[in-house]
């Protein structure tokens, strides 16, 4: 092992600023010496210098280092988001950062924000050496196309959708991605003349989206739409629709993605106008004179729909006659054992 470390190994003792400092870039350091022997191991498409980046195990080429977001990517994004109003889907595809991720970052340069005006110490000699050491998603230049960090339109498997279903259908009806997300919701099949107005086209539509729901009390639940109607980014599918087309240029279909962006967040900007005002309704605020608090006060109906059948139900306040708690029971898990997104 000494052998090695003051031998080949010494190459590695400093590292080149800006690059990894994984094993596997030996060979790229010696000018691509003992190419031929590791080439059947990595992939077809990727070139020697991205696989000594990314690589960092050179027995073990199917494992990848996840690239992170370089400190210019993260401060555009936060420049973006706060300074420039625009909103988080926009960003996210501009980006091509995660919806998530970009949230993820504006909380975290808040943060930092706030802590550099109290006075407190940075960690920056850590940050740097972090992103020394594992690969990072840069800012691309002026003029030229963002590189993609991340898929930012992945959907996770829906629980309704594990069970194997058989559903009888005649061969003279259409079954589509619709019908089969209404079945697998246990959901009643549309009607003859709904048929050719709800379809996978209007669905994507923000302005003709429509949420369903089925159940009653705890068993309740919204009808699973399609995977295309579910996805973060379902604008991005029309603009797909449009680039395949040929019938306009770049420009043409470019502010037609713009218009139905604008047009959704200006629908869902409307959406929870409505929500506030109805939450509002529903609230009585009550303010004594010379104080600085104020009480609100809010009805609600204890009733079997908002207790659950085990009267356990989370949407009525209050103890309940004759259910006792599960706190100090034997064998309740009391952490939070799944996370809804």
């Amino acid at each position: 092992m000494f052998d090695w470390l003051n031998g080949p190994g010494a190459e590695l003792k400093h590292h080149i600023p800006g690059s990894t400092n994984y094993v596997t870039q030996l060979r790229n350091r010696r000018g691509g010496e003992n190419s031929s022997e590791s080439s059947g191991r990595r992939d077809d498409a990727e070139s020697v210098g991205d696989y000594g980046l990314k690589s960092p195990f050179p027995l073990n080429p199917q494992f990848v280092s996840e690239p992170i977001l370089s400190e210019e990517l993260s401060n555009e994004i936060y420049k973006r988001v706060v300074e420039q109003k625009k909103s988080v889907r926009s960003v996210s595809v501009e980006m091509r950062v995660d919806m998530r991720r970009v949230g993820a970052v504006v909380r975290l340069k808040e943060l930092e924000k706030r802590m550099k005006n109290e006075g407190k110490s940075m960690a920056v000699p850590y940050s740097r050496a972090i992103h020394e050491m594992v690969p990072t998603t840069p800012l691309a230049e002026k003029g030229e196309f963002q590189p993609v960090h991340e898929s930012i339109n992945d959907l996770p498997v829906h629980r309704l959708t594990a069970p194997q279903i058989f559903y009888p259908v005649s061969e003279s009806r259409q079954f589509t991605r619709v019908d089969a997300g209404r079945v697998f919701s246990a959901a009643p099949a549309l009607e003859h003349g709904e048929k050719a107005t709800v379809n996978v086209e209007t669905l994507i539509a923000p302005e003709q989206r429509r949420y369903e729901k089925v159940g009653k009390g705890d068993e309740e639940q919204q009808v699973l739409l399609p995977a295309d109607a579910r996805i973060p980014h379902p604008q991005l599918i029309a603009l797909e629709r449009d680039k395949l087309s040929h019938s306009m240029e770049r420009r043409e279909y470019t502010e037609r993605y713009q218009e139905r962006l604008k047009q959704s967040e200006k629908l869902e900007q409307e959406r929870k106008r409505i929500a506030k005002e109805k939450a509002e309704k529903r609230l009585t605020r009550l303010q004594p004179e010379n104080s600085r608090f104020e009480f609100r006060f809010k009805d609600v109906v204890v009733s079997k729909e908002t207790t659950g059948p085990d009267g356990r139900g989370h949407i009525a306040p209050g103890q309940r006659y004759g259910v006792p708690t599960y706190d100090r029971k034997k064998g309740q898990v009391k952490i939070p054992t799944k996370v809804e997104v």
